[in-house]
């Protein structure tokens, strides 16, 4: 399995888990605004939550995701889940500074720099949810890269046989 693939993989794996997190949250409270509910306002959709749904589960899964995979090699720190934090992060603050105050300046509504139009509460959740997105998408990544490096060492001590 490529790196790519194992980052759809890990990607797909810590989509699913933030996106029950933003499910509870969206029955539980909502103590913030979800990302799929802010996706949608980016959108220029925001009475169409299934489209910020179907944004967020494409980006988690085929974008973040395989770019983990590409560039996980190159992030600092030691473990896996450490580098998914600093990706992750990373990818809040990128989405922070750029996408998110630049919808406003087209023409959507605007959400502000890091969401802050929807409140420190949803600034907080989002760098929450984010972090765990990192852990989980290291972790399910780190343990396909461990059986994938297992895999080869069987395969070439049989061969040796």
């Amino acid at each position: 399995m490529s790196r790519v693939q194992k980052g759809v993989v890990a990607g797909l794996a810590a989509t699913i888990v933030v996106s029950l997190l933003e499910v509870a949250n969206m029955l539980l409270g909502p103590w913030a605004a979800s990302f799929p509910r802010l996706l949608s306002v980016m959108l220029q959709m925001p009475d169409t939550i299934a489209v910020g749904w179907a944004a967020h589960l494409f980006v988690g899964a085929l974008i973040l995701g395989p770019a983990f995979g590409v560039l996980c090699p190159r992030l600092p720190t030691d473990t896996p889940e450490s580098k998914g934090i600093v990706f992750a992060i990373g990818a809040f603050i990128l989405m922070g500074l750029t996408v998110a105050p630049a919808v406003g300046a087209l023409g959507g509504r605007p959400v502000g720099l890091f969401f802050m139009q929807a409140g420190f509460g949803t600034f907080a959740w989002m760098i929450a949810t984010h972090a765990i997105y990192g852990i989980v998408l290291g972790n399910v990544y780190g343990r396909l890269v461990r059986r994938d490096k297992r895999v080869r060492m069987m395969s070439g001590a049989a061969a040796a046989h």
